[in-house]
């Protein structure tokens, strides 16, 4: 182990077929990838400067030339071309161009196989990007950071957070490139993305360490994600030392600053923090600003958040689309429609044209308020301005059909989403599937589970769990059973709330022995029972008065860890015999740990009795 913590070792699995031969690859693409000579054909655009491409099209019609010219092209007209390709951000163009360019006998050069590993990382394909590291000792040449950086960067897009960690170590004690501060900060952004920050802030110390000195954009990447999780003390030792590494804060680095101390409530930092930056000759921004109203509008501080917007015109900065949308959200969160409104019209009057998110809104406000005529206005609305709702948009308002009993016309825009070109997720399934169940449509519920698995649809174990809970909730429980028989048939495995519905469901019928069944083939396939699960069988038992059971099953429970929740001790204290279970539960295990939920008062009515 280096001086980095580094622990040597083979090739990783992935890294080994990165440096393997390309051709078996691309000996493929020869087949399934036509040359561009032979199938395109292109005679609307004359051959001209490669780096000047407006579109797809031109580029294509240019490659197809180039590529018939004699004596043949240099290579930097390819540069140019997949430059200006990339630019326009078609990356499997990109990487169809230089499959065809293989094809063709075409030599490339370290400048073009970095553009490919650069498109395939784009599009979500590292192991492909990985595998184009071959070309470059074919050709003699070794990769060099702008090979590996957008390696990183793609392996922790695709939160493949090991590997990317795997490779960099890899890059970093054999020195396969130059470690510049733009391939760290491509690794400190990485980790602090997905919630790693204390491994950036290593890598920060180790990064100085070698002489490569920390810049402000690295240093903000830490002081944002620790400011995003609640770590503001921390980040204040980052921001207070950044003068002693002759770095100095920028706008980003207070608005980050200024987002922590607001989601704590510590007002008066805030306002320290705004004067520093005008002392600074640091100017608050649209940024700033819009920090500071979503996170006012969440704390329900409408009346601070509209002075704000006031203060931050009077300042000459004009607040944008998101600006407004954020003190929207936060009249809608508070039912107050007819001030949501004004803001929205007033974001018109001031040229500032509504985006989708901004009448997703308002859209989430009406259905909040119930009012299901105003939430289908502003959604028809949208459409006649061109608008395309996400699906989010149609996700709120089949919530807000179903919360209003409005179950045809939430099954109509179910069919006018995929009419729409639009795919359900994971949430509209189970929006779908609730809003049947909860108000009495079980059946109907279980026929769109059924076509859905017809259908070929990527169904989640939360969607069976919704029906079967509306099953036993409807006293269907032989077919629930049913539903759990054939999970394992369609490739999915029972959790702890599956078999916790179950347990409910067989409680409710009065069938205890089935319910404790449930538990122990719980324990078998290794789902460990929750607070919940245990509750469950308790208040189960408790109804049928079955309290020797119950005894035992809180000595399971409590033995676990786990306590006696509000809805338990509540049924404990209506029921007639409650004092005796009571005074044998405390002989045996002490003073009760009762649920947090559960009032002081009957706490003290509780012991008192």
């Amino acid at each position: 182990m280096n001086n980095y913590g580094f622990k040597q070792g083979k090739l990783p699995v992935l890294y080994a077929i990165a440096f393997t031969s390309a051709s078996g690859i691309f000996s493929h693409f020869r087949f399934t990838f036509p040359l561009v000579s032979r199938c395109r054909s292109f005679r609307t655009h004359s051959v001209g400067n490669c780096g000047n491409i407006s579109e797809v099209n031109h580029a294509l019609y240019m490659f197809d030339q180039i590529c018939r010219r004699r004596p043949s092209p240099r290579v930097i007209e390819f540069h140019e071309l997949l430059s200006s390709v990339v630019k326009l951000k078609e990356y499997s163009v990109a990487i169809s161009l230089f499959r065809d360019m293989r094809c063709l006998g075409i030599p490339v050069d370290d400048y073009i196989l970095n553009i490919v590993i650069n498109s395939y990382c784009f599009s979500g394909r590292t192991d492909c990007a990985l595998s184009i590291l071959g070309w470059f000792f074919k050709l003699g040449h070794a990769p060099d950071e702008y090979a590996f950086t957008p390696l990183i960067r793609g392996l922790f897009r695709e939160d493949r957070i090991a590997e990317a960690q795997v490779l960099f170590k890899k890059i970093v004690r054999e020195r396969l490139c130059k470690l510049s501060v733009v391939f760290y900060g491509t690794v400190v952004n990485g980790l602090c993305k997905n919630g790693n920050t204390a491994p950036a802030l290593e890598l920060i110390k180790a990064m100085e360490k070698s002489g490569v000195p920390a810049s402000t954009n690295i240093l903000n990447m830490v002081i944002h994600s620790l400011c995003r999780d609640g770590i503001v003390d921390a980040a204040f030792k980052i921001f207070d030392g950044m003068p002693m590494k002759g770095v100095s804060p920028d706008c980003f680095t207070y608005s980050s600053m200024i987002l922590g101390l607001c989601n704590f409530n510590r007002w008066e930092e805030v306002k320290r923090m705004l004067k520093e930056m005008i002392c600074c000759k640091i100017y608050p921004n649209v940024v700033t600003f819009t920090t500071l109203v979503d996170v006012i509008c969440k704390k329900g501080l409408l009346d601070l958040a509209e002075d704000v917007l006031h203060i931050m015109r009077g300042k000459g900065v004009d607040p944008n689309v998101v600006s407004y949308s954020a003190l929207m959200y936060g009249y809608c969160l508070q039912r107050r429609m007819d001030e949501a409104e004004k803001v929205f019209d007033s974001m018109v009057c001031r040229n500032i044209s509504p985006n989708a998110n901004s009448y997703n809104i308002l859209i989430h406000g009406y259905c909040i308020a119930k009012n299901i005529k105003e939430a289908m206005r502003v959604f028809n609305e949208m459409l006649h301005n061109n608008l395309k709702p996400h699906i989010v948009t149609y996700n709120v308002l089949l919530k807000g059909l179903f919360h209003t009993h409005n179950i045809s016309a939430a099954l109509k825009l179910l069919d006018d989403l995929r009419n729409a070109g639009m795919k359900p997720n994971f949430y509209t399934y189970c929006d779908m599937l609730h809003g049947l169940c909860q108000y009495g449509y079980v059946e109907q519920a279980l026929e769109m589970l059924h076509a859905l698995e017809h259908n070929g649809a990527c169904l989640h174990i939360a969607h069976y769990n919704i029906v079967m809970n509306g099953l036993c909730k409807a006293k269907k429980l032989s077919i629930a059973l049913s539903v759990f028989n054939n999970l394992h048939c369609r490739g999915l495995e029972p959790d702890v709330v599956t078999y916790t519905i179950l347990m409910k469901g067989c409680c409710q019928q009065g069938l205890l022995e089935e319910a404790k069944s449930v538990l122990s083939n719980m324990k078998q396939a290794k789902v460990l029972p929750n607070h919940i699960t245990y509750n469950t069988l308790i208040r189960g038992m408790m109804q049928h008065d079955k309290y020797d059971d119950a005894i035992a099953v809180f000595e399971e429970m409590h033995a676990k860890g786990f306590s006696l929740d509000s809805s338990t001790v509540s049924l404990l204290l209506s029921r007639r015999t409650f004092h005796a279970t009571l005074v044998r539960i405390v002989q045996k295990f002490g003073p009760i740990t009762l649920g947090q939920n559960f009032g002081v008062k009957k706490k003290t009515q509780l012991m008192r009795k």
